[in-house]
């Protein structure tokens, strides 16, 4: 009989391997800068695919690194066909696919279909062409209103804050749900959908795994006239795919189109949507084998560290997994939210972490009610319980070293336009998770590159950096390495059973294989008898066969 522990379950299907992988999101920007310029680049992703491959990774998911002006972190893309100049070479692309490929690595890149950036060749056109012209029927826009119309055509507001239409010089306005800077593509044009089916292609040819596809939801819009007023938009339902521009049923017609594309490469190329819409029900239909594939479940990274409200939401998205035949994601954190160390670190405030008073450390509250060692360990807990379950994992750069929000950026420093335009996003922006990474406790930059780094780094980073976590067993990193080595071994594709524990605060579960695992969300200890025996990893010894609170256990029995 074979022994679990020797399968590896990414070897049984090559097709399949997205289903139950654990995916590294690097934010290139901020990963590792090879030529000195305060910019991570392509060449310096490549020159840690060892430091990839030690940890254990199945794949990387790379945001933007497209031509860009950076008015929203590179989500504001010049030509989708191309690398940033500052960040490489497209043979700079094409060598780290091949250096990440040889040591078993997939790769993910983001795609940015409903808008593009204002200095994209198709939006000059549209400036340069005027009125009425075909170039700008690839865009959204429109005459204003009132007497000249120099009124916009609604009073909605941007993601970013303020208004979300721009008057151009011959009076007419165009619709950005996002920054000035990223108009709305009109997604009923068919040389829009076309040119993305040709940049799939590109992507895919040059040996692209994946896409992760960005608001998905959102492409599609029925902007028939009269327009609705912002509060009759907001009181409009989202959840029957009518709504005029979000999540809409006639989206599903254009992933539709990329799965003819993906199904035209083998293995196929995967696609996971990022799908921020009201029910689990509408975010299957971005799953389904027809369409993306997979859907992002952020479900829990909006959960406070709560046990009940984690058996739930675990329960919910892997049933709503079974039925839509997918795989679930798990994620914590990502470039848009506060690092999990420092929200866990935090006051609950039933999901929501907002601002209290005029100090910030982050999103959630000012420095003295941040408990900087409870969130590390409610942070180890939770990625070790998320890392056990069925489905593909989505794990941050930077979150394996522990690092918490960087929030004492200067004003002047900031390049987040959630920053310094409001709307959506919580006061600080999202630059605090966008801190370039610390490698090295000593020298320029901790190791990020020769000459600075485009955020500014705190003198803590020194603790967290790779050759003092990696040198130190009891570090985050050797948590992450040893916690990823063993899920290769031990991940199935099958379900979990709940097992009680006689605590509220304590979860635990079962995988068929025998792996078994104990989450201690309150502060008590919890005894595990003779199951003490048998646990192969946890996130804080164990003290007379107890499993401390805010510790999780992974058990072979």
């Amino acid at each position: 009989m074979t022994d679990p522990t020797d399968v590896d379950i990414h070897t049984a299907d090559e097709a399949a391997w997205w289903r139950q992988a654990a995916v590294y999101q690097i934010y290139p920007r901020s990963f590792a800068d090879a030529d000195g310029d305060g910019i991570g680049d392509i060449p310096g992703i490549l020159s840690r695919v060892d430091y990839l491959a030690e940890l254990g990774i199945d794949a990387v998911w790379l945001s933007p690194f497209y031509p860009s002006a950076l008015a929203d972190g590179g989500y504001d893309v010049d030509d989708y066909r191309d690398v940033d100049p500052r960040l490489g070479t497209l043979a700079d692309f094409d060598a780290m696919v091949a250096a990440l490929h040889e040591r078993g690595i997939k790769v993910i890149i983001d795609i940015v279909p409903n808008h593009s950036s204002n200095r994209h060749a198709w939006f000059q056109e549209a400036l340069a062409d005027g009125r009425g012209s075909a170039a700008r029927e690839r865009y959204i826009f429109r005459d204003g209103t009132g007497p000249d119309g120099s009124e916009p055509p609604t009073d909605w507001e941007s993601v970013f804050g303020g208004p979300a239409w721009e008057r151009v010089d011959d009076g007419q306005w165009y619709f950005h749900h996002f920054a000035v800077e990223q108009p709305d593509l009109n997604w009923s044009h068919p040389e829009v959908r076309a040119d993305f089916l040709t940049t799939l292609r590109f992507w895919s040819d040059r040996g692209v795994d994946g896409f992760r596809i960005d608001v998905a939801h959102m492409l599609t819009k029925d902007l028939t006239e009269p327009l609705p007023s912002r509060a009759e938009l907001e009181a409009i339902d989202s959840t029957t795919g009518q709504h005029p521009i979000t999540d809409r049923d006639d989206v599903h017609e254009v992933y539709a189109e990329w799965r003819r594309v993906f199904n035209e490469y083998d293995p196929p190329r995967t696609a996971v949507a990022e799908a921020w819409v009201q029910t689990p029900e509408r975010r299957a239909r971005y799953a389904s084998a027809e369409g993306l594939g997979q859907a992002f479940n952020f479900d829990l990274l909006e959960a406070d560290f709560d046990a009940a409200a984690f058996r739930r939401l675990i329960t919910v998205n892997l049933a709503q997994a079974d039925a839509t035949g997918s795989s679930t994601t798990w994620v914590l954190s990502n470039h848009d939210v506060t690092r999990h160390a420092t929200r866990y670190g935090l006051p609950p405030l039933n999901g929501r972490h907002v601002k209290q008073g005029t100090e910030w450390v982050a999103a959630g509250g000012p420095e003295d009610q941040l408990d900087r060692e409870r969130g590390r360990r409610r942070a180890h807990a939770a990625t070790m319980l998320l890392l056990a379950l069925p489905g593909s994992t989505y794990l941050y750069q930077g979150e394996e070293l522990g690092l918490h929000e960087v929030a004492d950026i200067p004003p002047a420093q900031r390049q987040d336009p959630a920053f310094f335009r409001g709307g959506e996003f919580d006061g600080l922006g999202r630059d605090g998770c966008r801190v370039p990474l610390p490698w090295t406790a000593e020298g320029s930059s901790f190791g990020f590159g020769s000459n600075g780094a485009h955020l500014p780094q705190p003198g803590w980073f020194a603790q967290y950096a790779v050759d003092v976590e990696a040198a130190d067993p009891a570090s985050t990193l050797s948590l992450y390495r040893e916690a990823l080595r063993l899920r290769r071994r031990l991940q199935t594709d099958e379900m979990l059973d709940w097992h009680d524990t006689g605590r509220a605060d304590v979860l635990r579960f079962a995988r068929p294989n025998g792996w078994q695992v104990i989450s201690n969300f309150g502060t008590e200890p919890f005894p595990l008898g003779r199951d003490a025996d048998a646990v192969v990893l946890a996130t804080q010894p164990l003290r007379d066969g107890e499993l401390p609170g805010e510790a999780t256990a992974w058990l072979r029995l």
